[in-house]
Formats: C-alpha cells, sequence, structure tokens
C-alpha cells in the first residue's frame, strides 16, 4: 500500500518568527510599568503612553542631575523638560548597544547644561550644601557649626573643579552610577573614568590639607 505523507506545513518555516511574534503579543498585554525597558523604548516610538511611562521612570533622576548641576530650581524644571521633549523628537533614532536608556538621557542633558552655563553670564555654583548636610538636622549645634564649616570647605574646593570633574562627582555620589554608565555619558572609557575620579580625590584632599581641613 502506498502511504502518502502529510502535506508540508506552510508555517513549519517560521517557528522563530512566529515565537518572537507571540512574545511580542505576550509582552504588549502587560501593563506598561511592567515592561523591560528595551521593549518599553521600542513601544514609545510609536506609542505616547509608553513614552509617558519612560518619563515616569526617569524624570526624577535627570532632573536631580540637572538641578546639581545648574543651582535653582526654575531652570532645572526647565532643562529637565526640553531634556525629554529632545528625547521624544529623537527617540526613532536611539537603539540599544549595551547601555542603558537613561544613558541616552543623561547625554542630552549634559549638553543641554552645557549649552545653559555658556548663555550664563556668571556660572553659578553646584549647590551640594543639601547632599552634604542632608543628614545632619538632628546634630548638636556646636558639633553641626564645626561639620558646616569643614562642609563649607570642601564644597569651596569642589566649586573650583573643571566641569567634567564637578560632573563625575554628581555621577557618583548623587546619582550613584557606576563607573561604566558614568563613561557612556561623559564619553569616556571606564578606565578614563576610574583615572580621572583618582586624580579628583587627590586634588581635593591636596588643596583640603594645604587648607588645613584635613
Amino acid at each position: 500500500m502506498i502511504r502518502f505523507s502529510p502535506a508540508p506545513n506552510p508555517h513549519d518555516g517560521s517557528s522563530a518568527e512566529e515565537q518572537r511574534l507571540q512574545d511580542s503579543a505576550s509582552s504588549n498585554t502587560l501593563p506598561l510599568a511592567d515592561l523591560p525597558e528595551e521593549r518599553l523604548v521600542e513601544l514609545a516610538k510609536s506609542d505616547a503612553e509608553a513614552f509617558g511611562e519612560l518619563y515616569r521612570r526617569h524624570v526624577d533622576r535627570i532632573y536631580s542631575y540637572i538641578y546639581y548641576r545648574v543651582g535653582n530650581r526654575d531652570d532645572a524644571e526647565d532643562l529637565t523638560a526640553r531634556t525629554f521633549f529632545q528625547a521624544l523628537d529623537k527617540i526613532d533614532t536611539f537603539e540599544y548597544r549595551g547601555a542603558p536608556f537613561s544613558s541616552w538621557l543623561y547625554r542630552i542633558a549634559h549638553n543641554l547644561v552645557a549649552n545653559w552655563h555658556r548663555q550664563q553670564s556668571r556660572r553659578r555654583s553646584v549647590p551640594l550644601e543639601e547632599l552634604l548636610t542632608a543628614g545632619a538636622r538632628h546634630t548638636n549645634p556646636s558639633v553641626l557649626a564645626e561639620k558646616r564649616e569643614i562642609e563649607q570647605e570642601l564644597l569651596d574646593a569642589i566649586h573650583r573643579l573643571a566641569a567634567d570633574r564637578q560632573q563625575l562627582l554628581i555621577l557618583k555620589f548623587v546619582e550613584r552610577l557606576p563607573n561604566a554608565q558614568i563613561g557612556e555619558i561623559m564619553g569616556r572609557s571606564e578606565s578614563s573614568v576610574k583615572s580621572l575620579y583618582h586624580r579628583t580625590l587627590i586634588a581635593l584632599r591636596e588643596e583640603l590639607q594645604e587648607r588645613g581641613v584635613l
């Protein structure tokens, strides 16, 4: 008896593509807040609500970074808004290449802050006071006065640093970013970031020692 083989399934050769589509459909059923960032970014290229979720995830850290660079809330709020407007306008050009989406946002923010500084008639100091004194509210008055004097010496030294060194300290101690991501933001290699950080700390320590603070 002749046995006929079943007709070939036209979909047999595209199982990988079918699986990809199924995974994509599955991710679309999740709330936006639960989506992984890479998927959310792809959706945001055509979905305003997805971009809104990206905004909610990153706005506080971007605002914090800008605030510590410009020194006042009004300009920080304006530059934060401009950062996300620019990100929305250019999100079609963003591609994942190993760095998180936030690194791209930080680079946009950095460029806007740099332009802002160039437009100022005089450069404002970085308000790191709030960072350094946030935990000292309930300290004994005499101890607090001495602590604030030391902090002021440190702040004065920080304010005299070059812009890239101030940026490094903010990303390291305010944003608490790893060296690899700092390198992505600053356009440096990770080893270069480590070297700059080391040289910055040495310079700060030497200046504070000369002033008798350390």
